[in-house]
């Protein structure tokens, strides 16, 4: 499945229509280069799940969380800087992973996730974002369980 955006604005509305559609447990895994709209995306996400802050890249500080009035947590991952599924397991990804199934839930948003194959949950939903022009991105769609399945199906249709 794909999708093509045309403007960082349109990558941000299209996470935003992913966010809304999110449920306490999902694993979103977005992988593209450098400046191919992964952060853009997520703060569309973000906004439309309901994150009460705004979206920054966590780069340097490796994971950002984000409250909804609810209480339920959206998590940000960036593991970049990271070389094995090890060491996202040492920095406690298990442990973001059951905070995001438990009550009231939440969901974890994994840039850079090919750093850590190994770790990564089997259910999850990759996206890959890939600059065709200037402002263009193409988003390629790898379901992995029911649950991320659906999640792309509604999002194409």
């Amino acid at each position: 499945m794909r999708f093509l955006t045309h403007s960082a604005l349109e990558t941000r509305e299209f996470g935003i229509r992913l966010g809304e559609r999110l449920a306490a447990g999902d694993v979103l895994c977005l992988s593209g280069e450098l400046g191919s709209g992964k952060t853009t995306l997520t703060q569309g996400i973000a906004a439309g799940w309901g994150a009460l802050d705004p979206v920054s890249s966590p780069t340097f500080v490796l994971v950002n969380e984000y409250a909804r009035a609810d209480g339920a947590r959206l998590w940000h991952l960036d593991c970049y800087r990271l070389a094995t599924g090890a060491q996202a397991l040492a920095l406690g990804l298990d442990d973001l992973i059951d905070a995001a199934q438990a009550r009231p839930g939440g969901a974890l948003v994994i840039e850079w996730p090919e750093h850590i194959l190994e770790a990564l949950p089997a259910e999850r939903l990759t996206i890959r974002l890939q600059a065709t022009e200037a402002e263009s991105r193409l988003l390629t769609f790898e379901p992995r369980g029911a649950r991320a399945s659906a999640l792309a199906q509604g999002l194409t249709a």
